[in-house]
């Protein structure tokens, strides 16, 4: 894992974090890195120069997105059992939401609102069985656990953000573009446009459909 430093135009790079599996869903929380890593089945965080680093988590059925509630307490995509989970301030972790019932594939990255609001996205299909590629949808998973599917026909979304100004924007890796929405006060989702596309990254499946 690195990071990018200097000034606009010149980036400094510098590698952080090293001899890892594979890294998801970098955040900065409490002025440390935070990084779920699905193959050593462990979100870890550490300094900004990558030292101290310390096992956040340890998540058997691979960690994908992260998020804090405004608690402060960790939540954190359990990706092969199809759960999302919250770690309280005892260090437990537990059963936030369910997600079995409302994804296609495994749940992925994920990013929280500061009303404690998860965006989470999902495969779509069977990546890992070599099944065509397939749009999902994302969710939205309340405070509470309730769960609520607020967007469709997302070619596997991934690398999501919320900036200051209140707009999720999510990237559609297999559609090739991110794309924006306004997130309304109730959590919904509107206004959906095409953010930024990028060259063509598909497999087969998804050139008949993504737009």
């Amino acid at each position: 894992m690195s990071v990018q430093g200097g000034i606009p135009g010149e980036p400094e790079i510098s590698v952080v974090l090293k001899d890892r599996a594979f890294l998801e869903c970098p955040r900065w929380h409490d002025d440390r890195i935070w990084v779920a890593d699905f193959y050593r089945h462990e979100v870890v965080s550490a300094a900004v120069d990558g030292q101290d680093l310390r096992v956040e988590a340890t998540v058997p059925q691979q960690p994908s997105g992260l998020g804090w509630l405004p608690d402060g307490r960790l939540l954190v995509v359990s990706m092969r059992d199809h759960k999302l989970l919250r770690r309280e301030t005892s260090g437990e972790l537990v059963v936030h939401a369910d997600l079995a019932d409302h994804v296609d594939g495994y749940p992925n990255d994920m990013v929280v609102d500061s009303h404690g609001r998860a965006y989470v996205g999902n495969f779509g299909f069977d990546l890992m069985g070599g099944a065509d590629v397939a749009p999902s949808g994302l969710l939205r998973v309340d405070p509470d656990g309730s769960v609520t599917r607020v967007a469709e026909d997302l070619w596997f979304a991934n690398g999501s953000v919320i900036t200051d100004d209140g707009v999720l924007m999510v990237d559609e890796t297999f559609g090739n573009r991110v794309s924006a929405f306004d997130i309304e006060p109730d959590g919904s989702l509107t206004n959906r446009r095409s953010w930024r596309r990028s060259a063509s990254c598909r497999p087969r499946g998804a050139e008949r459909h993504a737009g």
